[in-house]
């Protein structure tokens, strides 16, 4: 039973999810910290207040706290952008530049009588049969 579990422990996707979830909750602070510290008061600056949580609407004595949800979608919507435009896209461009995509040769060549497709290895036509 501890074998099973040991092996289940120690298998490469467990521990890669586990640095996943730690680095995630790293990343989180960073992304919250500068939501809340930058741009929250830059937007404090330009529309007056920082978040919308002012806004509430009253119906039958019960509120309605939609300045708070509007607030969250603000600051999903920051914080997919940042994660887009900081690490999505330096990751891409590193990508393609250590690991650049191998270009495969065409499969097909067209025929010089008919301009039909055939394949490269072909010594004629399927379309015209004009030995190639």
């Amino acid at each position: 039973m501890f074998k099973g579990f040991r092996d289940f422990i120690l298998r490469g996707n467990v521990i890669d999810l586990a640095v996943a979830v730690i680095i995630g909750a790293a990343f989180t602070a960073i992304v919250t910290s500068l939501t809340e510290k930058i741009i929250n008061p830059l937007l404090g600056a330009v529309i007056g207040k920082p978040n919308f949580g002012y806004l509430i609407g009253h119906i039958n004595g019960g509120e309605i706290r939609y300045g708070d949800f509007l607030t969250a979608i603000v600051n999903f919507i920051l914080i997919a952008a940042v994660v887009y435009f900081f690490l999505v896209i330096p990751t891409q461009y590193l990508l393609k530049k250590f690991h650049p995509a191998v270009a495969t040769p065409p499969a097909t060549k067209p025929c010089p009588q008919c301009l039909g497709d055939i394949p490269v290895a072909a010594t004629r036509c399927k379309f015209c049969t004009q030995p190639v």
